[in-house]
């Protein structure tokens, strides 16, 4: 998305004239069309507080940034019947509000490089006293980490009974987002060069992942047989290369499936099985923590999903309370089984001389 277009979504940026500057730096730096799109909005919602509470944003304060913070917070949900979690009736969720500030931050950045400002009202958190070893900083939102949610059994199968009866590509990108763990972003942007069938493997580009890391992802036999099925109902559509998931509606005929279409899908999907926490990125977190429940090795799973550190996994796998609890079980039954086997050896002739 250019910096045109992107004024023209959002005029107020025009007004601001150093807003403008800013924005066209990260657009000749490359950064994706996406980013710049969240970047825009973000700066934009702060500009138009700034305007309407007559703050010239050159020489806002820390305490004009919390006046949008609190808009954030009291923000009423625009999902309105369709609110799916107790806290997001009013305000934007904690992950949103960050996101929210980090173009604003990153604006007083800016403004500071060209000699503008001395100081970023924003920041990156200050020190917190009792916090000097482990060297916290305290930032302008404290941020919240939540378990990701994923469905239960019944659940998935709920699911999985409504997806039953949906076109042959619906049902090969649910079985691919979960057999890959794939985001929203990766499956929408698969192309027919990335699907390799001998070997049932496919590539995710790296311009189409958060992080710029290009990986090999396996799928499974079943998923293959999806594929396939899916392969010819695509040749009816059109027959060049390219997008891979093609639309079938009629104004769209045989363009590229857009990202909000696959979103619609799948809200579609969950509203019907009565799932409605189900999103297009909970495959991913129920095929991370599955793996997970087979033991896989952390850096392995890491590495499948994509990940530059292991500590963005953990974020990534749910384990609940009864895995963790048959978890500990095992481990307790070992460790009883390995002190009984010692208390009988004590009552074996000559064990006390050997344990000596």
């Amino acid at each position: 998305m250019g910096s045109t277009v992107v004024l023209e979504k959002w005029p107020v940026l025009g007004r601001h004239e150093w807003a403008a500057e800013w924005l066209q730096v990260w657009t000749d730096l490359g950064r994706a069309p996406r980013t710049i799109d969240a970047y825009a909005r973000g700066l934009a919602e702060y500009l138009t507080m700034c305007d309407r509470e007559g703050v010239d944003p050159a020489t806002a304060n820390r305490a004009h940034v919390a006046v949008y913070v609190r808009e954030l917070t009291e923000r009423p949900s625009r999902w309105g019947a369709n609110v799916v979690s107790i806290d997001s009736g009013s305000g934007l969720a904690n992950a949103t509000i960050q996101q929210r500030l980090v173009p604003v931050r990153l604006y007083y950045d800016y403004l500071m490089e060209e000699g503008l400002r001395e100081s970023n009202p924003v920041g990156r958190g200050r020190y917190t006293p009792g916090r000097r070893r482990s060297g916290h900083d305290r930032g302008l939102v404290p941020r919240l980490t939540k378990l990701p949610w994923i469905p239960a059994g019944q659940q998935w199968l709920d699911i999985l009974s409504v997806a039953a009866d949906e076109p042959i590509r619906n049902r090969v990108m649910l079985a691919l987002a979960y057999d890959a763990a794939l985001r929203r972003q990766e499956l929408c942007s698969l192309r027919t060069d990335d699907i390799d069938p001998a070997h049932r493997t496919l590539r995710v580009r790296a311009e189409t992942t958060n992080n710029r890391l290009e990986r090999i992802v396996p799928y499974s036999a079943p998923t293959g047989v999806l594929l396939s099925g899916y392969l010819t109902h695509r040749a009816k559509l059109s027959r060049a290369r390219g997008p891979f998931f093609l639309s079938e509606s009629h104004r769209n005929r045989a363009q590229p499936l857009s990202l909000w279409t696959w979103s619609k899908v799948v809200r579609r999907l969950a509203l019907a099985a009565a799932v409605p926490e189900f999103s297009t990125h909970t495959t991913r977190h129920l095929c991370l923590t599955d793996l997970a429940r087979m033991g896989w090795e952390l850096h392995a799973i890491a590495r499948f999903a994509g990940h530059r550190n292991t500590e963005s996994t953990l974020t990534y796998i749910h384990l609940s309370g009864r895995d963790l609890a048959d978890k500990l079980n095992r481990g307790m039954e070992q460790i009883h089984g390995w002190r009984v086997q010692m208390l009988a050896r004590l009552g074996e002739p000559g064990a006390e001389a050997n344990e000596s």
